[in-house]
Formats: structure tokens, C-alpha cells, sequence
């Protein structure tokens, strides 16, 4: 019986690449992005959130949150260049963890939230600085008013989250802009004009 012919084709076969409807499609969890999923994902609103600080007097600073943020990612991991973000927030949601302040920051002086209740961030490009990191360039809208904005971002990771079985991407933003070019310029040098951002993004697959 030709065994060694039979047993040299059954180890080709072992050896061979699945073809590409039998192949498992990556779960993770990966820190490598390049195995990032491509395609549409929506921005989980339980799991995204901009932390803002400025100092006081240089005496302290204030820090809060605003947390109605919602959005969409398009990710192309072969070419991140491609890669698009629309980002819209609820002003109404600004937290400085004092009712009077946040009375405050809700008035015309500051937000206005009344006339302006959304800010927008729409990205323009992306340019990767490392095999981890990129810089997001875009457009910030505040009160009507757009001035490009550029943050640096950093890939955590991507798979299947455990809690809902969802494909997942998460990231983690820093940014710095100036509150006097959107015409929020109360209190000024009281409270600093510089406010520094950073941003958390979790990402689900959109079906």
C-alpha cells in the first residue's frame, strides 16, 4: 500500500493556509492595531467621556467631565490615513462636580447651552506617530465657532468584550485648546484659558 505518498499529502494539507471562508475572524483581545477589525463602529456612550482641567489662579486646578458624547468611527487598520471620526457632545452635560459651577458653565458667559446644546469634533485625517499612537487632526465646533484641533491618540486594545460579547476598540485621547477661540472667555485670567482634555473611546463593531 503507498502509505509515504498518502502521509506526505496529509501533511501538505495540515500545512496549508485555511481558505478564507473557513478562517476564524480575529477576536482578540490584541494590542497589535494592525489586527484591528476594518469597518464602521459607533462610539459606546456608557464608555466615552472627556475629563477637562484648568488651573485656578495657579493656585489649583478644576477638573470635570462632560459625559453625552456620542459618535462614529470608520478604522482602516492596512491604512489609517483612510480612517474617519465624528464625534458629537451634549453641553448640557458639563460636570465640575459643583452645583454652582455647573450652574455657571451652562450660562451664556460659558456654554450656553440653551442656544448651543451640542459641540461637534469631525476628523480630517490621521497620522500615525508610532505603531500605537496617531495624531487626529479635525475640526472643533464650540458655540458655533470651528477652530482645527488636533489630538494625540493611543490604541489600548481590540477583541470581544467579555461583558457583552461585542467587538470592541478602545482608545485614549490628549488634547489642549484654548477656551477664548470658541468665545468662552469668562473670567479670564481667572480662571486659564488653556484647557487640557483628555478623551476615553470605547468602540463597538456597527452591524
Amino acid at each position: 500500500m503507498p502509505t509515504k505518498p498518502i502521509l506526505a499529502l496529509i501533511a501538505l494539507l495540515a500545512s496549508a493556509p485555511l481558505p478564507a471562508w473557513a478562517q476564524a475572524e480575529p477576536t482578540g483581545p490584541t494590542t497589535d492595531p494592525t489586527q484591528v477589525k476594518p469597518g464602521r463602529y459607533r462610539l459606546d456612550p456608557a464608555h466615552g467621556k472627556i475629563t477637562w482641567s484648568l488651573s485656578h489662579l495657579g493656585y489649583s486646578t478644576y477638573y470635570g467631565q462632560i459625559t453625552d458624547v456620542s459618535g462614529e468611527a470608520t478604522l482602516d487598520p492596512s491604512d489609517p490615513s483612510k480612517s474617519r471620526l465624528s464625534i458629537t457632545i451634549g453641553t448640557a452635560s458639563v460636570n465640575s462636580l459643583n452645583d454652582k459651577l455647573n450652574e455657571h458653565l451652562k450660562a451664556p458667559d460659558f456654554f450656553d447651552v440653551q442656544k448651543f446644546p451640542q459641540a461637534t469634533y469631525v476628523g480630517t485625517s490621521v497620522e500615525p506617530t508610532s505603531p500605537t499612537t496617531a495624531r487626529v487632526n479635525g475640526e472643533l465646533t464650540i458655540k458655533g465657532i470651528t477652530r482645527v484641533v488636533s489630538f494625540d491618540a493611543t490604541f489600548n486594545q481590540a477583541g470581544i468584550n467579555p461583558v457583552d460579547k461585542a467587538y470592541s476598540v478602545g482608545f485614549d485621547g490628549r488634547a489642549v485648546i484654548r477656551r477664548s477661540d470658541f468665545g468662552v472667555s469668562a473670567f479670564l485670567p481667572i480662571l486659564g484659558d488653556e484647557v487640557q482634555l483628555r478623551l476615553e473611546g470605547e468602540f463597538k463593531a456597527a452591524p
